[in-house]
């Protein structure tokens, strides 16, 4: 049985491998079939509609960390449309597929896409809100520090981390969903590390306390097996 109780540090093929734009774009869509199944957008989308709620003048500028196909990003631009928000939509990505992947799966949209580490991509202009999934449980434990120092330093009004738990039911039901359902090698490898290297409760308030940030930052637990952190900056108002 494997063992749950720290993170596992096992590589996911899609951070070692040189794979085909076609497998890769592959991998990304059935994430996305996968994440819209288990309601993953939820707490994010729930996070920023409170957030857009303040009475913001200028066009909010939100930024979309690890923005894998962009699929987030699509429905914060609906969930923008819906509330009548005028918004700058960005993403980031370490992988090159990434991009042309979310170029490809909606060109109409107006959101912008970048190639870039992270930990030395500078925004051309500032942002309000950072947005992030599944993205932390690909970093270790020093460059998650890192992380959140980054992100708390460049979102000025707030910022929303939604990732997974790590917890035996999640792990072994996405192991056995995952080997009868799909037929992609990554989903089918990497799904159930990614559970495996993911976090607990006390991971998280470890490293935010490490990164400085632990008494502004909240831990929440959301259906199913998500864990989401989130932070935001004293002077944005909420009605």
């Amino acid at each position: 049985m494997q063992n749950l109780k720290r993170r596992n540090y096992e590589p996911e093929l899609m951070d070692g491998e040189d794979i085909p734009f076609t497998e890769f774009q592959d991998f990304l869509r059935s994430l996305e079939t996968i994440n819209i199944l288990t309601t993953a957008y939820r707490p994010t989308l729930r996070w920023l509609q409170k957030m857009m709620t303040a009475p913001y003048g200028e066009p909010l500028h939100i930024l979309d960390a690890g923005c894998g196909n962009g699929d987030m990003l699509r429905r914060v631009e609906r969930l923008a449309l819906r509330k009548k928000q005028k918004t700058v939509l960005s993403g980031v990505d370490l992988h090159p597929w990434s991009r042309q992947s979310a170029e490809a799966s909606y060109p109409v949209s107006s959101i912008r896409y970048k190639t870039a580490d992270i930990f030395s991509f500078e925004p051309e202009e500032p942002v309000d809100f950072i947005i992030c999934s599944l993205f932390t449980h690909h970093l270790d434990d020093e460059q998650l520090i890192r992380f959140l120092s980054w992100i708390d330093e460049h979102a000025a009004r707030g910022w929303f981390i939604n990732d997974l738990h790590r917890h035996i039911i999640p792990y072994y039901f996405i192991k056995l969903a995952t080997g009868m359902f799909s037929r992609n090698r990554l989903i089918r490898n990497d799904a159930a590390v990614s559970v495996a290297r993911a976090f607990s409760v006390a991971d998280w308030q470890r490293m935010l306390d490490k990164a400085g940030i632990g008494g502004r930052a909240r831990v929440q637990w959301f259906f199913p097996f998500r864990l989401c952190v989130s932070c935001q900056a004293q002077s944005v108002p909420i009605q």
